[in-house]
């Protein structure tokens, strides 16, 4: 208001209100609060607006690892391709609005690509399942002597193609589960969770799981950046164009990360008895050590006594030794996630269907795992499929990610 004079804009304003004598309230009514500030918080979201608590980062990276787990348990694409449609239903109904949170498409071209890979390979090699019904005849290509056993050509039969797709698919379902797990989870909020023992490991995971994700959020900005100065982004001359100015993102990332490292004091620890040292260290081994032989005995038939007792025995042991090694790098947690019992309904889901799955190859492994040879259609068995639609609980579990805030529009002076 340029035409009023100073001491009329005081009194007009909230603060010389309350100086010229009137109570605090009509200050503070003056204000608006931070509901009517932002009434879409209550109105798109009702869910988000009353503080829920977010499901714990661990809890998606168990539920989405369960997934892959029971990928593992069968090769029948209807099954397998249930499990996808349920990781991407769960991802976009529950994903936040993050640029992490955009590598799940990342991860379904990269499990269409490998799938791609896994079928070329199978044509132009050749495969050792034998088969009956010969699709088409490839010329083959004659190799010396010390190739034996690998052939390019020949014959392309139907059921080769097949186990060929069987195995690629699988492959694709578990790279998938792993992009639902990266959408899903901060990775920040991920390394707040570990024990002190393994932090600066954790750091170093969870800088390589979010490489990925930055790597395509940088990648998505720059090719909006070039359409929009009518600059091509696709094709060969796109991609060198967009490739050195993400190179250079990414080393300012890193000169950026290593500077908040150090000025956080990363890698410091307290000084420890030499004894005690010596405790952490046997306990972690020794504890490792016992879990490498419990597995190995679960796994052979002659271990089936010795097994369960040491491999519970190797993780006592090696979570003494993780607590104990906490003790050398103290460090503090802002706003600690917590596992409430939404984070324990998320993972449960998850671990039900996996533990389903692996009931049912045990079970009826027919149904799990269709016939190559001879070549039999798959059929769909019910209780498996409900059982990987046990998975489906975390988008109705999780609360609704907030939509991304609009810009809050000037008033008119």
């Amino acid at each position: 208001m340029p035409d009023s004079p100073a001491g009329t804009a005081m009194t007009d304003s909230p603060a010389g209100t309350a100086k010229a004598g009137s109570p605090a309230g009509t200050a503070k009514a003056d204000h608006p609060s931070a509901a009517d500030r932002s009434p879409h918080l209550s109105a798109r979201h009702p869910r988000t607006a009353h503080n829920a608590r977010p499901v714990h980062p661990a809890a998606w990276w168990l539920w989405s690892l369960s997934l892959g787990t029971a990928a593992t348990r069968t090769t029948n694409p209807l099954l397998l391709a249930l499990l996808i449609a349920t990781s991407a239903y769960v991802v976009q109904a529950s994903r936040p609005h993050t640029p992490w949170s955009r590598s799940y498409s990342a991860f379904v071209k990269l499990a269409v690509t490998v799938l791609l890979v896994r079928l070329v390979f199978a044509v132009a090699l050749g495969s050792p399942i034998p088969g009956t019904h010969t699709l088409v005849t490839l010329p083959e290509v004659p190799l010396p002597h010390w190739a034996q056993g690998i052939r390019l050509g020949g014959d392309l039969t139907a059921e080769a193609l097949v186990f060929a797709l069987y195995d690629g698919l699988k492959l694709a379902t578990l790279l998938v589960c792993v992009g639902a797990a990266n959408a899903l989870a901060s990775p920040t909020r991920l390394l707040k969770t570990l024990p002190g023992a393994l932090y600066e490991t954790g750091v170093a995971v969870v800088v390589a799981l979010t490489f990925a994700p930055h790597l395509i959020a940088d990648v998505h900005r720059l090719r909006a950046a070039r359409r929009l100065r009518g600059r091509p982004d696709r094709g060969l001359r796109g991609l060198l164009q967009v490739g050195l100015p993400v190179l250079e993102g990414a080393l300012e990332r890193s000169v950026a990360l290593a500077a908040a490292m150090d000025a956080r004091g990363y890698g410091r620890t307290s000084d420890l008895p030499a004894a005690l040292r010596r405790t952490t260290t046997a306990l972690t081994l020794g504890g490792l050590l016992g879990v490498c032989a419990g597995t190995y005995g679960l796994l052979t038939a002659e271990g089936g006594t010795y097994g369960v007792p040491v491999l519970l025995g190797g993780v006592a042991a090696a979570l003494a030794g993780l607590w104990l090694g906490g003790r050398r790098s103290p460090r503090t947690r802002y706003r600690p996630d917590t596992w409430n019992a939404r984070s324990c309904l998320v993972a449960a889901s998850g671990v039900a269907v996996a533990a389903l799955l692996s009931a049912a190859a045990a079970t009826d492994p027919a149904a799990l795992h269709p016939g190559v040879v001879p070549l039999v259609a798959p059929v769909l068995p019910l209780w498996p499929a409900a059982a990987v639609l046990l998975g489906l609980l975390p988008a109705f579990l999780a609360p609704a990610p907030p939509a991304p805030r609009a810009p809050d529009k000037e008033q008119p002076s």
